[in-house]
């Protein structure tokens, strides 16, 4: 189905068109239409056109006015202080696109997909190959995903990346003592869980550091190992392989737990990018971007400089010959660039990594690989505070798992769901309250612009009032139980029935959810998403508080309010599928 035009598209072309034949000149101008509490919208770019033309703003602003045909989407049209306009639809209007936006066969709401998608590589979700993942790995991944939900759903050609942490020199470590101790990964009677994962390399871990801490020789082999993984000898890759695995099973165990599809192509690690890295230093140093500085290639930057005033400069190549982070970065940026033709590159990275990502672009743009049509561009996030506001730890001062913090969350959201629940079995009980704290986690996150820290409080989080996402929940499975209630009577649009003010506000902003996809998919902000459906969801208990839905007084006004109750719904649902949360039917 074609997109619907909304309301706003609606009278915005309107008022234009009244505007051009009042004033010529200022053909195409904007008439800068908002939605306001004086009216259904407010006009205000009447002023500014009035001053450039040298007129008097109330004159032109009822010029305009004479010029505007009311009745079909236009009730009235007024004119406001020094030459604001004031402007009411019609009911019909507001029930007729409703009705338009509901009968999109595809479930789409009218959104429309994007006339010219481009492609965009969103790197989000980078846990690190034979370490747990903790509090901080949550954002990434949670802000990370509804954007992927996000330009998707605008018909963006979106490739996932989870750029995992699976090279470097603690591998040597690893892959020595696992040698050592060949049976430490097996796996006795078949399939493991993530936890049991995360148990078998976290013991490993400690062993291999402890003995490379005390033991001179096995430091020295550790040591050399790591040469014989960068040279690619065959035994020490596959015993690498098997950490890879093996941290696999844990990271998928983690994002199933997150709701989250993780899938196995998408992720492409550091040492992914391995054959790569000589010949990004080859052609940085050819075109001068980079230069050799005491046995290192580095690129300098003007306006970089460290607190003694001398330029900090971006190492690509250590004096040794290994490679930094950089070289990894500006290869995947080459990758990305010319194998996978994207137009944008997302990162999706934690805001302490910005002066990094900072030189790394400027790198880019200088070898010519980024440019005017090709850009990158890091969604830098904050920090997860405890309630204290300070950066979330444990009693004992360490990092917060992530799993026993997503854990801690579905039993309290279980808790708040055995209270209210009055016909659910104990299974469903737990399949809700997984729906529900995995909900309440996400929507904390993401209810924050990405950049600003945020507070963990969880049990602000799973509370039913206020802006969480079990109020959202809520709202959605009580209308489920008004439409089960309603038995044979089905929802059906009526144009012709005046509508209650709190309709109204309902339709109006139910009407808006195509140009908030729109906004929240261009500008990577899924907190301009949650603010719009908690506004939904706040709007819907005033339409319930004040308007009766199965006991209104015909047969036509149950069935009319039935429909904005259906139509809520699905807007609510898919708000909420788009920040990857579930909305259970019952609760």
């Amino acid at each position: 189905m074609a997109s619907v035009t909304s309301l706003t598209a609606s009278v915005h072309q309107r008022l234009a068109s009244a505007l051009s034949a009042a004033l010529p000149e200022a053909a195409g101008a904007d008439p800068l239409l908002r939605r306001s509490d004086r009216a259904d919208y407010q006009a205000n770019g009447i002023l500014a056109l009035a001053k450039k033309a040298k007129a008097n703003p109330r004159e032109l602003a009822a010029q305009v006015v004479a010029q505007v045909t009311t009745g079909d989407v236009i009730k009235d049209v007024e004119v406001s202080g020094p030459g604001f306009l004031n402007v009411t639809v019609t009911d019909r209007a507001i029930t007729e696109n409703l009705a338009a936006r509901a009968a999109d066969t595809d479930g789409r709401l009218g959104v429309p997909h994007a006339e010219h998608p481009g492609t965009t590589v969103v790197d989000y979700a980078q846990p690190n190959v034979a370490k747990e993942m903790h509090v901080g790995h949550l954002r990434s991944a949670v802000i990370g995903d509804s954007v992927v939900q996000l330009l998707e759903f605008t018909g963006e050609n979106v490739v996932r990346r989870h750029h995992i942490g699976d090279w470097g020199t603690q591998f040597g470590m690893l892959i020595q003592y696992l040698d050592e101790h060949p049976h430490e990964l097996d796996h006795q009677g078949g399939e493991v869980s993530g936890e049991e994962a995360m148990s078998n390399l976290d013991r490993l871990y400690k062993a291999a550091r402890k003995k490379f801490d005390s033991d001179e020789e096995f430091k020295t082999r550790a040591r050399r190992r790591v040469v014989d993984l960068q040279a690619g000898d065959e035994h020490t890759l596959a015993m690498w392989q098997k950490f890879v695995d093996e941290s696999k099973i844990y990271f998928f165990s983690v994002f199933e737990k997150l709701d989250m599809e993780v899938r196995d192509p998408d992720i492409v690690g550091e040492s992914g990018y391995n054959d790569m890295l000589a010949e990004t230093c080859r052609l940085l140093e050819e075109s001068g971007v980079a230069v050799r500085s005491e046995g290192a290639l580095c690129v300098f930057f003007d306006d970089i400089k460290g607190p003694d005033g001398n330029p900090v400069p971006l190492i690509v190549q250590k004096s040794d010959g290994g490679y930094g982070y950089a070289a990894t970065d500006l290869s995947a940026i080459r990758d990305r660039v010319f194998n996978l033709k994207a137009n944008t590159l997302l990162y999706v990275v934690d805001a302490r990594q910005s002066l990094h990502f900072k030189m790394v672009f400027e790198t880019a743009r200088r070898a010519g690989w980024l440019n005017d049509d090709v850009k990158a561009h890091q969604l830098a996030f904050g920090t997860v505070l405890g309630k204290d506001g300070k950066p979330f730890k444990t009693r004992e001062g360490e990092t917060v798992r992530l799993v026993d913090l997503l854990d801690e969350a579905i039993d309290r959201a279980s808790a708040v769901v055995r209270e209210k629940a009055q016909d659910l079995s104990e299974e469903e009980i737990a399949e809700r309250g997984a729906q529900v704290g995995i909900g309440a986690v996400k929507y904390a996150d993401l209810s924050t612009s990405a950049n600003r820290d945020y507070k963990f409080d969880l049990d602000q989080m799973v509370s039913l009032n206020g802006d969480t996402s079990v109020y959202l929940q809520y709202a959605y499975a009580r209308i489920q139980s008004i439409l089960r209630k309603a038995g044979e009577v089905r929802p059906a649009a009526h144009p012709e029935l005046e509508l209650h003010e709190a309709e109204r506000a309902l339709g109006l902003h139910v009407d808006a959810f195509a140009e908030v996809v729109a906004e929240a998919a261009t500008e990577y902000a899924p907190h301009k998403m949650t603010a719009y459906l908690y506004q939904l969801a706040s709007l819907y208990t005033t339409f319930y508080d004040k308007c009766p839905v199965l006991k209104a007084e015909t047969p036509e006004q149950v069935e009319n309010r039935l429909f904005l109750c259906d139509v809520t719904a699905k807007t609510l649902h898919q708000g909420m599928a788009l920040l990857g949360i579930r909305t259970p039917e019952r609760l």
